[in-house]
């Protein structure tokens, strides 16, 4: 697949050098919130004329590098910062370069490394050693080493991380053991090798006091011992979850698959690391009800991290097709109509986020364009949602799930190891639909694709799992404040939990409630005692829009608690928007914003207006 620098959020051109492999050395230094020693790159020469390597960083101190045959000292500079998109590394190469060539980086990362997160032990759950974590998408790669930080390069890596004795590392690679430090008998040295190509924003690391628990023929899950045990218990359905994705996608190819809970600042629901998933804690509802964030991680295994959009612009490309084989999954363990069920509570996701862009904001556009644009700006629900929406709507089209599943594991063999754009996507759609040409070009896809707001069509979905959420949602809004009697702790009795979250997503799209409703409600059915983490999320809104006074408390507790940029984002946002608590939400945010992750940290600050 042909390879140009038309990432607008990337310096690096592999079109002259392409990225073929790394080995990165590095120590961990708690003391100081560094990561330092050496990124050994190797390249396949594209461009005999090139005579400089362009690799993208941020906030790097790069102290030397060399050639990696001759052992030669090569120049370099580093120009000045471009925004979020760090600086261009330019390395001198010698006059003659081999068709493939390495050099070897001796750098550091800055405490300020926006690809990583130092917690001291009192924001650990065992609360006596530091704890380290990652999270380099989209462009945060660059700030944990030099690298062509696009998604349209693919390389395997291998690496030794060393850190103290009473830590365990991990990374996004099958570990091949420990050994004691020669030098230092305070501190391993943990190897590990991924030999499957992945982008740059899938590298990732962790270091913290953590066991594990096997909880599969090729799986464990990781966390600090307060945890573990609950996590064990939590996604015990991981196995039947990968072996479910085989059976539509094809086979597993990373070995081991893992899962590691991290501390609560974790800004995402899950992160797809090849091998190593990072969840957040958030999903330890006690019951299993919110494992189904799992099979999305899982379903990243081959749409996004096997088959990758080429740049963030085509985003869509990951996240939609992951959503909707999630859902395939969770269809076909708990049957079709659970499928329909979440992806209309997707279709009520996907409106809030169109609502708080606007109907016309470029971002709400399924390809967006990020030319000068930080991702993580644009980073929303709707390439989840509307990407889903896109290919159920297509599969209905074209025949339904006996005639769109053979496409989807022929696109999976098609583009493995690969990355691509909208419209080679679109290009393999046609091609593998040759006799349905006519039913594809009826497909509106400039609007599809290209125009902001929600989807021009709406795919059928079976709401019967639905219907008593909705039927309950109604009747509650139509009540009059005198005739709350009509309602019983029954109400709930028969309903999932998918099913109550439904309910109150329902009733956050009607005019507020009344405080008396309010009340009524908690008081039959004890929402301010679940543990599930959407319907709690839910609850607080729904009790934000009605101007309960009491629930600026418990949601300014939910947000800092928790840092899952889902939950966290809409009620600071609620919050700043009703006038009495937008005080409070400010003066919270700033007396914990150092405890949050960056990431959140600055996301959060621009809904309180407080950052640019």
């Amino acid at each position: 697949m042909a390879l140009s620098n038309n990432d607008p959020s990337s310096f690096s051109r592999p079109e002259d050098h392409l990225l073929v492999s790394i080995h990165l050395e590095l120590g961990v230094d708690f003391s100081r919130h560094v990561l330092s020693g050496t990124a050994a790159l190797e390249f396949d020469k594209k461009n005999s004329a090139a005579k400089t390597l362009l690799l993208d960083t941020r906030d790097l101190a790069i102290k030397k590098i060399n050639c990696k045959t001759s052992g030669a000292v090569l120049e370099f500079s580093i120009d000045k910062p471009v925004s979020s998109l760090g600086s261009k590394l330019e390395i001198q190469l010698p006059g003659q370069v081999a068709d493939r060539f390495g050099v070897c980086i001796q750098y550091e990362t800055s405490p300020n490394c926006t690809a990583l997160q130092w917690l001291k032990p009192e924001q650990t759950a065992g609360g006596k050693h530091p704890y380290l974590f990652s999270q380099c998408q989209a462009i945060h790669a660059r700030s944990l080493l030099p690298c062509q930080d696009t998604p349209s390069v693919k390389t395997p890596y291998t690496a030794k991380i060393t850190c103290d004795n009473a830590l365990t590392a991990l990374m996004s690679a099958v570990p091949e053991g420990s050994e004691p430090h020669p030098e230092n008998k305070d501190v391993r040295v943990h190897s590990f090798k991924q030999a499957v190509p992945i982008p740059s924003y899938l590298i990732a690391v962790v270091a913290g006091a953590l066991e594990s628990r096997q909880i599969g023929p090729r799986s464990k899950v990781w966390s600090e011992k307060e945890m573990v045990d609950a996590a064990a218990y939590e996604f015990a359905e991981t196995e039947e979850m990968i072996a479910t994705a085989e059976k539509l996608l094809g086979p597993y190819v990373w070995g081991v698959y893992d899962l590691l809970v991290l501390p609560p600042s974790f800004p995402y629901g899950g992160m797809e690391n090849p091998c190593l998933t990072f969840v957040t804690p958030t999903l330890l509802a006690g019951d299993r009800s919110l494992a189904d964030v799992v099979a999305h991680e899982i379903s990243h295994s081959w749409t996004g991290n096997l088959v990758t959009n080429s740049t963030w612009e085509h985003f869509w490309l990951n996240e939609g097709h992951t959503v909707f084989v999630e859902r395939k999954i969770v269809g076909r363990m708990r049957g079709e109509r659970s499928r329909h069920l979440e992806a209309l509570g997707g279709w009520k996701d996907l409106q809030y986020q169109v609502e708080v862009f606007g109907a016309e904001h470029p971002y709400t556009k399924l390809v967006v364009d990020l030319k000068g644009v930080d991702p993580d700006d644009a980073f929303s629900s709707v390439p989840y949602e509307k990407g889903s929406n896109l290919l159920m709507y297509l599969e209905q089209k074209l025949g339904g799930l006996e005639v769109f599943e053979p496409w989807l594991r022929a696109y999976i063999e098609k583009f493995k190891y690969k990355s691509l754009t909208t419209d080679e996507w679109k290009a393999f759609l046609y091609d593998f639909f040759k006799d349905k040409k006519a039913i594809l070009d009826e497909v509106d896809w400039d609007t599809w694709l290209y125009s902001p707001g929600m989807p021009v069509i709406k795919p059928k979905y079976d709401s019967s799992l639905a219907d008593a959420s909705v039927s309950l949602c109604e009747r509650w809004s139509k009540a009059d404040d005198s005739d709350l009697k009509q309602f019983t702790a029954d109400d709930l009795k028969s309903f999932n939990a998918y099913q109550i979250k439904e309910f109150l997503a329902g009733l956050l799209e009607q005019p507020a409630l009344s405080a008396n409703k309010i009340s009524q409600m908690e008081e039959l059915y004890k929402l301010n005692a679940m543990k599930n983490s959407e319907i709690r999320f839910r609850w607080l809104r729904l009790c934000l829009k009605a101007k309960i006074k009491s629930a600026v408390p418990l949601a300014l507790q939910f947000v800092t608690e928790q840092g899952r940029m889902k939950f966290v984002r809409p009620i600071y946002r609620d919050l700043y928007n009703w006038e009495d608590s937008r005080g409070e939400a400010t003066e919270n945010y700033q007396k914990n914003k150092s405890q949050m992750h960056n990431l959140t940290m600055t996301m959060v600050g621009k809904d309180l207006k407080l950052v640019q």
